[in-house]
């Protein structure tokens, strides 16, 4: 693995000019913030030596380099599932090449169904913690100690201080922002009544089928994580409507203005 995040690496820096030090993981729905990126280079994922190829509507499958509110990055325009039948390595890797290319900081984010009373769809949430119900865990093998340590803590997955920061720009800007715990499950079926009861009470707001393995991985590499659901549907025992791939398509790309304001200013300002 240590030779294909390397070769892989290798490619990148030889096509992406100046590293950035913060990567974006743009999930469904939400890759239009790649409008905002000026000075461009869209590397479709299928050019670039050992990364897997996305088979998600609404995942476009390109890496993009360029500069966003005034700060160099890297954005990943659509992202790769244990439910594609990806293992979890190959589900993380880009992860482990963004280290490799001195990426710092990753934002993720991501779609999600809400199973806290308070959320709406189209709110904007906050990962302020997760829980993994993945059946495999991205670590789970043989640890390198170049990538990380055998036993990383996950005390502080998702910055405390990006949250606050966050917290602030959404006081300023007037942006409903929600706060919760994301729930991290293998997919592809949506959430029954009951599931959604039972993430509700062991302590989860929102359900989504990714995320998790690629936060474990960054936090494994001492990244610095700053992660956002998008509430795009509803569950629970009281909820009626049937949930598809096209609604939550159509719920993400009405809060797109709110996730776009929200990761620009923060970028521009960690």
């Amino acid at each position: 693995m240590l030779e294909k995040i390397k070769q892989t690496a290798d490619y990148l820096r030889e096509r992406g000019g100046e590293m950035p030090k913060t990567a974006i993981i743009l999930g469904t729905g939400l890759g239009s913030l790649v409008d905002h990126i000026e000075n461009k280079l869209v590397i479709p994922y299928a050019e670039i030596p050992n990364f897997p190829q996305s088979t998600v509507q609404g995942h476009s499958g390109n890496l993009i380099f360029g500069t966003l509110a005034g700060k160099r990055v890297i954005a990943m325009q659509g992202r790769f599932h244990y439910y594609e039948g990806y293992d979890m390595k190959t589900v993380t890797f880009p992860v482990r090449v963004f280290k490799a290319l001195g990426v710092e900081t990753l934002f993720v984010s991501n779609a999600a169904g809400g199973m806290n009373k308070e959320f709406k769809v189209g709110d904007v949430m906050v990962i302020t913690d997760h829980i993994n119900l993945f059946p495999e865990n991205p670590l789970r093998g043989k640890n390198y100690e170049e990538l990380g340590p055998r036993f990383p803590a996950m005390t502080e997955p998702y910055d405390h201080k990006y949250i606050a920061l966050a917290d602030a720009i959404a006081a300023e800007k007037g942006i409903r922002l929600m706060h919760g715990v994301y729930v991290g499950t293998t997919g592809p079926t949506f959430e029954t009544p009951a599931e959604y009861e039972y993430f509700r009470v062991i302590g989860g707001d929102a359900v989504g089928m990714s995320t998790v393995p690629e936060v474990i991985v960054a936090r494994h590499a001492d990244m610095r994580v700053f992660g956002i659901s998008v509430i795009t549907d509803l569950g629970g025992k009281d909820i009626t409507e049937v949930p598809s791939h096209e609604e939550v398509q159509k719920a993400a790309l009405k809060a797109q203005p709110t996730v776009e304001a929200l990761v620009k200013a923060m970028v521009e300002r960690i």
